[in-house]
């Protein structure tokens, strides 16, 4: 069995620098510029997240970073103030959001309340309260 020290995930972005604008002030994360470009985000529970750069870069489609908070509808409002755009579901994926792109998974027994938004790369990444 191979001795793990420690683990990290990491995640591809096409523009650094709007990744440590976003990451950093919209967002309020520490980050900290790594090599060759990269950066290291440190999370809440003092996790560590590499952010590099990829020229080809594709956006994950899928929630990459979920982002817990205590109170969800002043996280959708403190984004949106921001200029993060928190409704980006709808149709057959709208998930019952509501007009601010919140689900409600507390008031119906389906989960948490949650909502998604998008980083500059187009990456998903959500707020939730558990």
């Amino acid at each position: 069995m191979v001795t793990i020290r420690d683990a990290f995930s990491g995640f591809s972005v096409d523009d650094i620098a709007a990744a440590r604008d976003f990451y950093g002030s919209k967002l309020g994360l520490p980050v900290a510029d790594e090599l060759m470009g990269a950066l290291r985000l440190t999370l809440p529970s003092g996790q560590s997240v590499f952010v590099y750069p990829k020229p080809d870069h594709v956006p994950a489609e899928y929630t990459m970073l979920n982002l817990v908070v205590d109170d969800i509808g002043a996280a959708v409002d403190e984004l949106n103030a921001a200029g993060v755009e928190t409704k980006i579901y709808s149709g057959e994926f709208d998930f019952g959001t509501d007009e601010r792109g919140i689900a409600w998974g507390s008031r119906t027994g389906e989960g948490p309340d949650i909502a998604w938004f998008r980083d500059p790369a187009g990456n998903v990444l959500s707020v939730l309260a558990t």
